[in-house]
């Protein structure tokens, strides 16, 4: 059986809201202060219609990192399950992330407004999703022993916050620079690695607003 497709307000609606939400991820990204005014206008929306789907800002902003992780979570459930041989998959996995550019909604945006109580519990699930890959690919031999999430995860941040030219440009630096960084997680490892990981307990300390 397949969904009916939907009407024509609502499927306008639909629209609206992909466009705000594409649209959020490039304002707010670029500039965390900025108004959002600035998002109906870069999404080509009336004002009316965003705050009729977004009250205010903190929801908007709620909205965009909550879809951000749950999408990462998609990506790391891909990776645990993916058929492919262990390194291609590890390595989809991270291309992948860097690709969906979640990794930028974190380093722009963790701080700036009040996480929902839905935030947390899926950050919870996100913990085991992430501790299932890691356990995946040491088990096969492909990922560094000394290698935790939080080192994944300042990789992807890293390399996300790279911004040469336009898109295009941008993402092609991205990916050459991430397969740099894919050698250096690649087992055995040429040293150990010095000093801790980041803990998830300071990960996720970033998330508080600055002055709660």
């Amino acid at each position: 059986m397949t969904d009916k497709p939907l009407s024509g307000r609502k499927a306008q609606a639909a629209r609206n809201d992909k466009l705000i939400l594409e649209a959020a991820h490039e304002v707010f990204v670029d500039d965390p202060e900025a108004p959002i005014a600035e998002v109906a206008k870069r999404a080509g929306v009336g004002i009316s219609a965003l705050y009729r789907r977004y009250p205010s800002k903190e929801d908007l902003l709620r909205k965009l990192a909550g879809d951000g992780l749950n999408r990462y979570m998609e990506l790391v459930q891909e990776a645990v399950d993916s058929e492919q041989e262990p390194w291609e998959a590890f390595r989809t996995f991270m291309r992948a992330v860097v690709l969906a550019d979640t990794p930028s909604i974190t380093v722009r945006l963790a701080g700036t407004f009040t996480p929902s109580p839905e935030m947390f519990k899926a950050a919870i699930e996100g913990d085991s999703l992430n501790k299932s890959l890691l356990t995946r690919f040491k088990q096969a031999g492909v990922l560094r022993d000394d290698v935790d999430n939080g080192d994944l995860q300042m990789v992807t941040e890293s390399v996300c916050s790279i911004t040469i030219g336009d898109a295009e440009r941008t993402r092609e630096v991205r990916l050459r620079t991430l397969e740099l960084h894919l050698q250096a997680l690649r087992a055995p490892g040429a040293a150990p690695l010095p000093g801790r990981t980041v803990s998830d307990d300071e990960m996720g300390a970033r998330w508080i607003p600055k002055g709660a």
